[in-house]
C-alpha cells in the first residue's frame, strides 16, 4: 500500500517562469523572481512538486512536443542545480478548440496526478496566473488555493497575492 502524499500544484507560465507567451525554447524561457526559494520552501515541508500546464503552442502548431519536452529537461536541470526536484510535470498540449479533458479549467492533469501519486487532497495547494487554474483545483477537491496576480482578484480563489514569495507565508506545514 503506498503512502498518501501532499502536493502543492504549481502552474508553469506566470508561475514558474515569466509569461511571454508560448514560451518553447531555453533563449526565451526565464524564471520568476523567488520560485527557487519557494520551491525549496514547499519540498523542505515534504510537499511533492507538480507543475501543471496549458500548452496549446502544440496543438496550434507554434512548437512541438519534442520542443516543450525539451524546454522541460533543461528547466529541470536547472532546479536541480538548486536541489529543487520536480516530481512530475503534466501539460495539456490541445488547443482549446478540442474539448479534452486535460486543458485547464477542466481538471484532468491534476485528477491523473492525485492518482498516479496518491496525494491527498485535503493537504495540497494549487498556485496559478488564471482563474482557470483555480477553477481546475476547486474541480480536482483541492481548496487550498492561490492565485499570483497583480491585476486579478478571483473571489473563487482561497488567497490572492502579489508575488510568488508571498506564499511561503500561506504553506508553512
Amino acid at each position: 500500500m503506498n503512502k498518501v502524499q501532499k502536493a502543492v500544484f504549481l502552474d508553469r507560465d506566470g508561475v514558474i517562469n515569466i509569461d511571454k507567451a508560448y514560451v518553447s525554447k531555453i533563449e526565451d524561457f526565464e524564471f520568476c523572481e523567488g520560485v527557487f526559494e519557494t520551491l525549496f520552501h514547499f519540498q523542505s515541508l515534504g510537499y511533492l512538486l507538480i507543475i501543471v500546464t496549458n500548452q496549446s503552442g502544440i496543438g496550434r502548431g507554434y512548437y512541438s512536443e519534442e520542443d516543450f519536452q525539451t524546454l522541460m529537461a533543461w528547466m529541470q536541470k536547472e532546479l536541480l542545480h538548486v536541489n529543487i526536484k520536480i516530481d512530475a510535470i503534466y501539460h495539456c498540449p490541445h488547443a482549446p478548440e478540442a474539448q479534452c479533458e486535460c486543458r485547464k479549467p477542466r481538471s484532468g492533469m491534476l485528477k491523473e496526478a492525485i492518482k498516479t501519486f496518491h496525494i491527498d487532497v485535503s493537504q495540497s495547494w494549487m498556485i496559478g496566473d488564471k482563474p482557470s487554474d483555480i477553477e481546475a483545483a476547486l474541480g480536482a477537491g483541492i481548496t487550498q488555493t492561490i492565485l499570483l496576480s497583480r491585476e486579478l482578484q478571483n473571489i473563487k480563489a482561497k488567497y490572492c497575492v502579489n508575488f510568488l514569495l508571498d506564499t511561503i507565508n500561506l504553506i508553512k506545514q
